[in-house]
């Protein structure tokens, strides 16, 4: 992993912005995807790098990984008239 960067949120508009080390080869107008995981991190790329970011994905997993295929999966039925996810704020 590379050097580590403490950044700080400021407000923006009516938005929150983080500001990030022009060294990191972002430049103004630059359009970024951002994902959220379920442990609070997020993972960010330029948009233009998304074909490289999903390659280099390819023969990241371990050699065993999913060598007893993918065990229980049995899931309850869904009702497709619901939303999957919450859009309570």
């Amino acid at each position: 992993m590379s050097e580590e960067f403490l950044g700080k949120v400021f407000k923006s508009g009516n938005s929150v912005a983080l500001r990030l080390p022009k060294g990191w080869g972002f430049a103004e107008g630059d359009e970024v995807v951002v994902v959220p995981h379920q442990d609070g991190t997020y993972s960010f790329w330029k948009q233009d790098n998304a074909l490289q970011v999903l390659l280099s994905l390819y023969g990241s997993m371990s050699p065993g990984f999913m060598k007893n295929g993918r065990g229980d999966t049995e899931q309850d039925d869904r009702d497709w008239d619901k939303p999957s996810v919450s859009t309570a704020a």
